[in-house]
């Protein structure tokens, strides 16, 4: 597919001199654009079929919920993986842990000890209101249950890299078939999706028949769904893959075919994401909400989430390639810097929202608008405080 000489290069890139980083504008959209993705999931899932804890209900918030849990944690794995290879062949393995600890490690614990224990006394003073916070989170944190929230992601996140780099020391080559692949895809980047689709559904399939979709490993605050963790995987190492050098040159390329936002991403991805509202139908109204579900129902699922999780996102990153001169993409660039510590923060303000606009009779439109806006406001202004604080931006 690729020459003998294209090898090559990537070989010279992926271990050349550092060079100075140039952000890529839409990469970074993208990123911010998931993150305000993650805060509507939050502020809109009490309002739903999934999680109905609110009496106020909403089916096109069923569509929302449905949409963004099939795609936005796996695609964040994929940005994240971007950067770790090479990440790791610049700085070298123990420095780039050091870094991820310090952005990954550090956030984590301090969330799980504050901000999710704060989160989740939102839920158990509806239920128990006798009990105070010193006494719930006391129980938390000694006998559990402790659960993660959206935080789950940071620790699968850093055993994902270090895995990156136990294989970069393996032999630092070996995601570059992927990298050849990217460069084949910046003019055949349907090649680049196929190959990818088959890889992440052989993983993903076999994991949803044998652990189901409400699976979870639990440990302490370290929680993720067994289904899953495979998925996660591959869309971490693909995007690694496409990092490793010339990533301007590649599928992601600005000039490349993925660019030109087509009906053929968008097609692939509203087919099975239609395909799974049948299956949902099938198994409320046919099947009568079985558990476990059969392994044929689970297969045919696992298939359609894993086609609308990789177009889904190919769409969203053709569209910020192509349009990153746009007035409506530039809209997310005064958010960029404060993305990833409003996804940190934002999870006990959407619930004490959530909590206070329990009592009121409201529309569930108007109390998820509510939440969402409150919750982008708040976290922003937190995450901006934040900031202030000395030796915070590099955490933050």
């Amino acid at each position: 597919m690729m020459t003998m000489s294209h090898s090559a290069t990537i070989g010279a890139e992926a271990h050349a001199a550092p060079k100075s980083k140039t952000r890529n504008v839409s990469l970074d959209r993208a990123r911010t654009f998931l993150t305000l993705v993650v805060l509507l999931h939050h502020a809109v899932i009490p309002y739903t079929y999934f999680g109905h804890t609110d009496p106020k209900y909403f089916f096109g918030f069923d569509m929302i919920v449905l949409a963004t849990d099939s795609f936005f944690m796996a695609m964040f794995f994929f940005l994240s993986g971007l950067f770790a290879w090479s990440g790791i062949a610049r700085k070298g393995a123990r420095s780039y842990l050091a870094d991820r600890l310090l952005r990954l490690g550090l956030p984590f614990a301090i969330c799980a000890l504050t901000v999710i224990p704060l989160a989740y006394y939102a839920i158990s003073l509806r239920h128990h209101p006798e009990i105070g916070f010193s006494e719930f989170w006391w129980n938390m944190v000694t006998k559990g249950p402790w659960p993660s929230g959206p935080i789950w992601f940071l620790w699968v996140l850093f055993a994902f890299d270090l895995v990156a780099c136990l294989l970069h020391r393996l032999s630092p080559n070996l995601l570059d078939p992927i990298n050849r692949l990217s460069l084949y895809g910046r003019r055949r980047p349907a090649v680049f999706f196929a190959l990818m689709l088959a890889v992440t559904a052989a993983f993903y399939i076999p994991g949803r028949v044998h652990f189901g979709a409400g699976s979870w490993f639990e440990f302490g605050p370290f929680s993720v769904q067994h289904g899953r963790v495979m998925l996660y995987a591959t869309y971490f190492f693909f995007g690694a893959g496409i990092g490793v050098a010339q990533m301007d040159r590649g599928l992601l390329a600005a000039d490349g075919r993925m660019a030109r936002v087509s009906w053929d991403w968008m097609v692939l991805a509203i087919v099975p994401y239609c395909l799974l509202w049948v299956l949902i139908f099938i198994k409320r109204e046919i099947l009568g909400n079985p558990s476990p579900l059969p392994d044929w129902y689970e297969a045919l699922y696992a298939i359609c989430f894993t086609v609308f999780s990789v177009a889904i996102m190919f769409l969203i990153l053709a569209f910020f390639q192509r349009f990153k001169q746009s007035g409506s993409a530039k809209l997310l660039d005064p958010m960029q810097s404060d993305a990833y510590g409003m996804f940190l923060v934002h999870y006990p303000i959407a619930l004490w929202l959530q909590y206070w606009l329990f009592d009121y009779d409201l529309p569930a439109i108007v109390k998820a608008t509510l939440g969402f806006v409150l919750t982008v406001a708040a976290s922003w202004a937190l995450t901006r405080a934040l900031r202030q604080i000395p030796g915070a931006t590099k955490v933050l």
